[in-house]
């Protein structure tokens, strides 16, 4: 009964990971379209070659960096909004359609917005901070202004899986809670914290692997330059201006060994973290 379902998966998700694996292991000619030869030695030469990159390395850290820094800042942020969104107050409706405009925006939109607000002739933060500097011309400050546009834009995506968690939590609890004296701060971390533990897993994961893979805001936003370049952003490089079709798709597939592995120890260690503090 379930084979239909389970062939249109294999269809759509598990034959472009076996192609991309089947490309990544051969040499295709820029020449003559079609032909292609096994990336010696045993088809690993893409591989080795990637691995002994200095710019794979360094798109690694600096995706890596982006990761950690974004989800940690759209976590907190994502929480504090989701706390004051499920608050009973008027005009909660409105606060919380407003909260969610960032989320609606494409993401190429935003990166074009945030280009053009530290672009150093056109924007104002320059004027607003009383300084000179070419935000997405220098290093660090490019990752800085790319980190913050994709904070803007996703922490509100955070704030909606965390409200979604909040609101399954029973008012009874906290009512309990308050009946036995406990304060506003042991309330959030002996019951919200607790049982908001495996919504904000969700959201960890999910926002971590869309971090992993960005590829729109960097390219919009930098096209790579000055210390943005991401994995995804030279896999493209060089399956589109390169044409080095192999190569490009031994980068893909090392960005999704990556992504799989730290999904992994999310899952495994982030989430056994969670059960643990639960039962406490």
């Amino acid at each position: 009964m379930v084979a239909p379902s389970l062939g249109l998966i294999a269809l759509v998700a598990l034959w472009p990971i076996v192609y991309a694996i089947w490309l990544s292991l051969h040499e295709y000619s820029l020449v003559q379209a079609g032909v292609s030869r096994w990336a010696e030695p045993f088809g690993l030469g893409n591989y080795q070659d990637a691995l002994a990159s200095s710019e794979f390395w360094r798109a690694t850290r600096i995706t890596v960096v982006f990761t950690i820094a974004s989800v940690f800042l759209e976590t907190l942020l994502g929480l504090a909004m989701a706390l004051i969104m499920h608050s009973a107050f008027k005009g909660q409706g409105l606060l919380r359609t407003v909260v969610l405009v960032p989320w609606a925006v494409l993401t190429v939109v935003t990166a074009i917005m945030w280009k053009t607000i530290f672009d150093p002739n056109l924007g104002f933060v320059n004027t607003m901070l009383g300084t000179n500097t070419v935000w997405l011309g220098e290093e660090p400050q490019a990752l800085m202004v790319m980190i913050f546009a994709d904070v803007w834009k996703t922490a509100p995506f955070m704030a909606l899986l965390l409200l979604a968690g909040l609101q399954v939590i029973p008012s009874e609890v906290y009512e309990a809670a308050k009946v036995d004296g406990a304060t506003a701060w042991q309330r959030f971390r002996r019951i919200t914290l607790p049982l908001l533990m495996p919504a904000l897993l969700v959201a960890l994961i999910f926002r971590t692997l869309d971090a992993l893979r960005a590829f729109d805001l960097p390219k919009v936003l930098t096209n790579g330059a000055n210390g943005t370049e991401t994995l995804s952003l030279i896999a493209a490089r060089e399956f589109q201006e390169n044409r080095l079709y192999g190569e490009g798709a031994t980068l893909s597939i090392l960005t999704f060994v990556i992504v799989m592995l730290i999904s992994f120890a999310y899952i495994r260690l982030v989430g056994g973290n969670l059960k643990a503090m639960a039962e406490d």
